[in-house]
């Protein structure tokens, strides 16, 4: 943990015209309002603060962040207010902690509505001010280091998803890589404990057989290029075991298939030299089609510039090799946080672009589970490049298509989308966008967005949108049932039911208006006992209890089909809640729901197709899985370990090959939602028992 001392004179070597006396006077009130508190690990809780503001002096940031570092814990964890921090410290640096600090209210809420409702509080402040986030991201990495002495497992596993679904992907968005990195590190060890351990441990016998080959080809490149008359600077790096994890999952191969371990570094002194060294290195060594990124001339939303390709090298051996300038080198380590050091004295930057969509997104979010979901979408894709006609540029998700480029142009022209023309021609609205790609939104004066987009499009913005959109018209559809029914609920009631009596019922109900009485008797959140009950109290209690079978739930729910219509899952592909579904018309008999992958429906036609999705609490299906195990003692009794540690139940069993030393098995297993069939995946490919693992 930094001293006092320490700490200001940090802040003092790069800054030296801070306040010495006030920088001196927030770490004395952060002690004493911290007083006795503890940590999990037994350290004073002050020691946590004084570490984050550490974190910020190593980005070398002004000191009003500093400060803001020091008191962010204050608010939420002691007695002080942000009255006490704007009297001690000034507007700003108490408008920085109240953007930082929790509400105490959400404390009590549900996990995922708190988790929301943190998240939309701190996206408002940053939106505002930037530092905010990076006191933050400090915050959460700071905690990260520490989370092990957390004992409860299932509080560590909850702080590691929020840090890999949120946190880790905003470092990435404000080109944190360090952060990010760290973070995706520490959490990939507690929510993939088996996997983290079993490429950790292949890690460390690679480094073994190594025998100094990393350092000969940075030599080797060094050289190659000293030669050519460009001097650089070369080191190699290990990708962590989070980067090889996600290749094995997203490509389905093991570790052993993970091409290019190793990735190079080579630092030039000017922009020219880049290529000069790309030159140089393309003509020396094959490099590989398709790999080839030039982030400098079209650098990504996060302002990160570099070149990557890679080489193949000797024995068949493939290298990654990125190509920056020492000052391209800090941007993109540390990002924003590396930027703001010449803004000392200026203004804070706002929003930036992507920031303004995850407010957009926020305001557009129905639910707080929507909310993250559409926040996890908006900050963590890879990026392509699309231009309007009249050559604006927008920067979008792969696989975005023309309805998300016109969501990204505005919200309005979105809503009006009837087609699009891509590079001059005619093309459905599916059509998924390529690098370069100029696109003319046709707007309609009656248009509105389709549920079916849902479908396609790929953006957290456009999502966001398009349901709210249909959802307006569904609530005003269900409404206008809703009123119909309440005239027949009226005719029962034992009395005239005027305008008072509905008034009366409204606020008995809690509701706001009359057309959220509706809205509830058109969906049947509301029985009829019950609005009869809000009008005319105690007028239902001679009435018989009414049958409980609408009640139940189902385990399995459809959206899209019209109530009543019957429908089975499909047994060619098996969806499970979670898989994207399309339903399949079938005369006289139930629709059938395939996955959109499934080869069966290139047998029918488009207009036979229903766009269709799970319903809200679907949970539960069989998942098919393929498996091939090395032919050894135990193999057998680990992969069932796998299994149960993932809590799923096999179902059937059978071996469908056997290559001696490779048997092949296909299981049929009891699943969750996607998610849960992912990690048991993931779960199988990291184990060395298994030589291939893949859904069918």
């Amino acid at each position: 943990m930094l001293r006092q001392y320490e700490l200001v004179e940090k802040v003092k070597d790069y800054d030296p015209a801070a306040d010495e006396a006030m920088l001196n006077r927030a770490y004395v009130y952060t002690v004493q309002k911290h007083g006795t508190q503890k940590r999990a690990s037994g350290d004073p809780y002050f020691s946590h603060p004084v570490e984050v503001a550490g974190l910020m002096t190593d980005l070398q940031l002004d000191q009003e962040t500093i400060i803001t570092a020091l008191l962010h814990d204050t608010v939420e964890d002691t007695l002080a207010t942000i009255d006490d921090i704007e009297a001690n410290f000034g507007s700003e640096v108490a408008r920085l902690v109240d953007g930082v600090t929790k509400l105490s209210k959400i404390e009590q809420m549900p996990e995922n509505e708190r988790a929301a409702e943190n998240l939309r509080k701190f996206l408002l402040a940053m939106s505002e001010d930037i530092r905010v986030l990076l006191v933050k991201l400090a915050d959460r990495l700071h905690n990260m280091r520490t989370l092990h002495f957390i004992k409860k497992p299932e509080k560590r596993q909850r702080i590691a998803r929020e840090t890999m679904e949120i946190y880790a992907p905003l470092a990435e968005r404000v080109g944190m890589y360090e952060y990010m990195r760290e973070m995706q590190l520490l959490a990939f060890e507690q929510l993939e404990p088996e996997a983290y351990a079993t490429i950790t441990k292949k890690l460390e016998d690679l480094r073994g057989q190594d025998g100094g080959e990393g350092d000969a080809i940075a030599l080797t490149i060094k050289q190659a290029l000293a030669e050519a008359g460009v001097q650089v600077e070369v080191m190699g790096r290990e990708k962590h075991p989070y980067s090889i994890w996600q290749k094995m999952s997203e490509r389905h191969v093991s570790f052993e298939q993970v091409t290019a371990i190793m990735a190079f570094r080579v630092i030039t002194d000017n922009e020219a030299d880049c290529y000069r060294a790309l030159g140089v290195l393309h003509t020396t060594w094959q490099f590989l089609p398709g790999k080839f990124k030039d982030y400098i001339s079209t650098p990504k939303t996060n302002g990160y510039r570099s070149l990557h390709t890679s080489l193949m090298w000797e024995k068949s051996m493939r290298v990654e090799v990125q190509i920056r300038t020492r000052e391209m080198h800090q941007r993109n380590e540390f990002g924003l946080a590396a930027h703001w050091a010449y803004k000392q004295d200026d203004k804070p930057d706002g929003a930036v672009g992507w920031l303004r969509d995850l407010i957009e997104i926020v305001d557009a979010s129905h639910d707080a589970e929507e909310l993250l979901e559409h926040t996890r979408m908006a900050i963590y894709q890879d990026r392509i490049f699309a231009f309007t006609p009249k050559g604006a540029l927008f920067q979008l998700p792969k696989g975005a298509t023309s309805v998300d480029f016109a969501f990204a142009v505005h919200t309005d022209l979105g809503l009006a989308t009837v087609g699009a023309k891509i590079n001059g021609r005619h093309m459905p609205l599916r059509t998924p966008l390529d690098n370069g790609d100029v696109v003319e939104i046709i707007k309609g004066p009656y248009a509105e967005p389709q549920l079916s987009w849902l479908s396609f499009v790929v953006t957290g913005k456009a999502r966001a949108a398009i349901r709210r959109a249909v959802r307006l018209k569904e609530r005003a559809e269900v409404a206008t049932i809703g009123s119909k029914l309440f005239d027949a609920i009226a005719e029962r009631v034992p009395a005239n039911v005027g305008k008072k009596a509905i008034r009366g019922a409204i606020e008995r109900l809690g509701m706001e208006g009359p057309e959220d009485l509706m809205f509830a008797i058109g969906s049947a959140k509301l029985t009829d006992r019950e609005v009869m009950e809000a009008l005319v109290p105690g007028c239902t209690a001679d009435f018989e209890e009414e049958d409980e079978w609408s009640r139940r739930e189902h385990a399995i729910s459809i959206k899209g089909l019209t109530p009543g219509v019957a429908f089975e899952l499909a047994t060619c592909c098996h969806p499970v809640p979670g898989d994207r579904i399309v339903g399949l018309r079938r005369k006289g008999e139930p629709v059938l729901v395939h996955s959109i992958t499934c080869l069966e429906l290139a047998n029918g036609v488009d207009t036979d197709w229903l766009d269709l999705s799970w319903g809200k609490r679907s949970h539960g299906a069989v998942g098919r899985l393929r498996v091939t195990l090395y032919d050894r003692l135990g193999t057998l009794a680990e992969m069932a370990g796998i299994f149960a540690k993932a809590k799923c139940s096999v179902i059937s069993l059978d071996q469908t090959a056997l290559e001696h030393p490779f048997p092949t098995y296909e299981i049929a297993a009891d699943v969750q939602v996607l998610a849960h069939l992912s990690r048991v995946l993931s779960a199988l490919r990291a184990s060395a028992a298994v030589a291939q693992a893949e859904r069918f």
